[in-house]
């Protein structure tokens, strides 16, 4: 007789297997020690305040000779799997592999929850989830009393914390910079692609004439490029987008629509209406900013200059600039959308401020700065010096100081006369006194070029005598 040995079958070898390969994971996940030069300081730390110090690691060694031993016996005898699966029992098998996941998750997570961890990684989350929180609770807030949604004092505070003063600065000395020849052809490129500079509208349309991003910024058009009307007594003073044009009737000025700011934050205290003592006080701002006439009305118009358009800003008007007034504030965005969600956002930025008259009374021009702005030169008025170092004060403050410099008395300035640049995209805002059939000929969000017509008193048409608008403006 021929004895065959039976091979024990695929279902019966399967489950020793599946035993050894189980209980030898285990070993390995529970055993696990940080190899050294290459597991970092934090995770052993980690891995020593879960697993219970050095005793632990002691009781490890006799724990995992027993189950190497078992393991080897469950390989080598038959219905050895139904003792291992005796000893695993729910209490010591479950233990130890949560243990190990734990490990493991502690490993991959790095250390989140150390001190440190805590601290500069639960902690800002939890900041954010709370300032989200915040600011859903407040539009709807807003939403349920029918007004646009606007910043909160808290996150007007936050936004002004930013360090946008010093980015403005950094931008403006590397927009100053030299540009290699070879890379102005790329670098302009890329910028007139990305905010649709029209090119063929410039002085030179060669990109190397170019020295740095500075002088493509402000860069001259050709003669002839735009038209000054001159049928019309105000123009557009640069390029842009209208953000908002109407009356100024009280103390609070729409700068788009649902959204205010302070008149007198913004011109500051009507000294230059000086009044007899005969006549009797104003009975509102509105009234004391006049010069002329007290049935005429205080209208403003607001341009926006986006980044690819024209830089450089010309007189609206022939007028008689007399006083200027420089607040230094913030350098916050003043885009579309930062102007519909921050109230009193013109009040709060630098500005220079041009105030003086013209033949309807009075006239201010008024360049704000914005975020980026290396700087708004004036070319009357040298010694203005803006984006200045103020110190490391955060947060929102209203401008209340501000510098004044009278202006030569035989200072005047032409419709269409160059007036000044921004080293950046910006804003100009127009505030000016004129009899009651003022029209503007705008529409909201209407893009303008200088000297377009902004509007005129009527049907009347502009007098180009600049000897008698003189005349005129020094009988006001």
């Amino acid at each position: 007789m021929i004895s065959v040995e039976k091979k024990p079958s695929v279902s019966r070898r399967w489950p020793n297997r599946v035993a050894g390969w189980t209980v030898a994971r285990l070993s390995k996940a529970v055993n696990f020690k940080p190899i050294p030069n290459k597991w970092p300081t934090k995770w052993t730390v980690v891995r020593r305040s879960i697993s219970g110090g050095k005793q632990h690691q002691d009781g490890q060694g006799s724990g995992q000779q027993q189950q190497q031993q078992q393991n080897q016996q469950g390989q080598s005898g038959k219905g050895k799997f139904v003792k291992i699966r005796k000893r695993w029992s729910w209490k010591a098998g479950a233990g130890w592999t949560i243990l190990s996941v734990l490990d493991w998750w502690l490993l991959a997570a790095g250390g989140w929850l150390t001190w440190r961890g805590v601290f500069l990684r639960w902690t800002p989350l939890g900041i954010c989830m709370i300032a989200a929180a915040q600011w859903h609770l407040h539009n709807r807030d807003l939403d349920k009393q029918g007004l646009p949604r606007t910043a909160a004092p808290w996150q007007m505070n936050v936004y002004c914390s930013l360090p946008l003063r010093l980015m403005s600065r950094c931008w403006g000395w590397l927009a100053d910079c030299r540009v290699p020849t070879p890379a102005r052809p790329l670098v302009y490129g890329m910028y007139s692609s990305a905010f649709g500079v029209n090119l063929e509208e410039a002085a030179s349309s060669d990109f190397k004439n170019y020295r740095s991003l500075a002088e493509f910024f402000t860069r001259s058009l050709k003669e002839n490029v735009r038209y000054i009307d001159s049928n019309s007594c105000l123009v557009s003073p640069c390029d842009g987008r209208v953000l908002h044009f109407g009356t100024a009737t009280n103390a609070q000025v729409e700068q788009v629509k649902g959204v205010s700011y302070s008149l007198e934050a913004f011109l500051g205290p009507p000294t230059w209406s000086a009044r007899k003592p005969t006549e009797s006080p104003p009975s509102n701002l509105v009234d004391a900013v006049k010069l002329k006439s007290p049935g005429n009305v205080l209208y403003q118009c607001i341009i926006y200059l986006a980044p690819g358009d024209y830089h450089r800003f010309h007189s609206p008007a022939v007028w008689k600039p007399e006083l200027r007034r420089h607040f230094s504030g913030e350098l916050l965005s003043v885009s579309p959308k930062i102007a519909r969600w921050m109230p009193g956002l013109f009040t709060l930025n630098e500005r220079a401020l041009y105030i003086g008259k013209w033949k309807h009374g009075f006239f201010s021009f008024t360049a704000v700065g914005a975020t980026n702005v290396g700087s708004v030169q004036i070319y009357i008025d040298e010694k203005l010096k803006t984006n200045q170092w103020v110190g490391l004060e955060v947060g929102t403050h209203p401008c209340k100081d501000y510098d004044e410099l009278a202006l030569p008395k035989d200072t005047f300035l032409g419709k269409g006369e160059l007036l000044g640049q921004f080293n950046m995209g910006s804003t100009i805002v127009l505030i000016f006194e004129a009899p009651p059939g003022f029209n503007f000929n705008l529409q909201p969000g209407q893009v303008v070029r200088m000297g377009q017509r902004l509007g005129c008193v009527g049907e009347q048409r502009d007098d180009d005598d600049l000897d008698k608008t003189k005349k005129l403006l020094e009988a006001i």
